[in-house]
């Protein structure tokens, strides 16, 4: 049997056929955070558990979070951490175990970030462009073995500690502001039954909700610690 592509047609004895382009894929058009005021939810210690129901949540609001996760707990979840990255969410380095940076060599610090990295990489075909130190904890050998930005918080909610929802909002609301990077955990139930309020009472406020480095920029330097966008200025 004899076929001829011609011109994007391809004919068989005659017989006509059209062969389908491959469909664009879609690619998000973040808000403009220069003319906006965005907010940026962040979530760590995960996955977890909960964190599909969150992920619910956030498709729901067509909002957008960053999720610092654990190494050492993405076998268990990798559906749940490549769902985070089809959904546009963006995935950070949270360490291997929660080790507290500030104790370790340098040597050791860089082994345990690149095996979390390539972990996420396994899961999701991307390589963390951020990471978080456990704890907020960093000391002068750390920051020099740290060659990404540093996402701290400039509002915690404690949620880990109080685990009350209302309290959670509460706090939210109260302290964020334009540029804000909140921080969560999306291992404690409590916190994620206090995200859908989160988002209705900051949307009535005004705020889009962007991941970190869509708010921050490409400006941000590997090495150095940001606490929120005010904070490139």
């Amino acid at each position: 049997m004899h076929k001829i592509a011609v011109g994007g047609l391809l004919t068989t004895t005659g017989l006509l056929t059209l062969t389908a382009a491959p469909a664009a894929a879609d690619v998000r058009q973040a808000p403009d955070c220069a003319e906006v005021e965005c907010v940026a939810l962040t979530f760590d210690d995960g996955p977890g558990e909960h964190t599909d129901e969150l992920l619910d949540m956030l498709d729901e609001h067509d909002a957008k979070a960053t999720f610092y996760v654990l190494g050492s707990k993405i076998d268990a979840y990798t559906d749940v951490v490549r769902r985070m990255v089809d959904q546009d969410h963006e995935v950070g380095n949270h360490t291997w175990d929660h080790a507290d940076l500030a104790t370790l060599s340098a040597d050791q610090i860089k082994d345990d970030l690149k095996r979390t990295d390539q972990a996420i990489e396994r899961a999701t075909g991307q390589e963390p462009a951020t990471m978080r130190p456990p704890y907020g904890s960093l000391d002068d050998t750390a920051r020099g073995a740290i060659d990404k930005p540093m996402l701290l918080w400039d509002v915690d909610t404690l949620d880990w500690q109080h685990r009350d929802p209302a309290k959670t909002v509460d706090i939210t609301t109260r302290e964020t502001g334009q540029g804000s990077v909140v921080l969560f955990h999306d291992i404690h139930k409590t916190s994620v039954e206090a995200i859908p309020e989160v988002l209705d009472r900051l949307s009535d406020e005004g705020y889009e909700f962007v991941t970190v480095s869509e708010m921050m920029g490409s400006d941000m330097v590997g090495g150095t610690a940001y606490s929120d966008a005010r904070s490139m200025d």
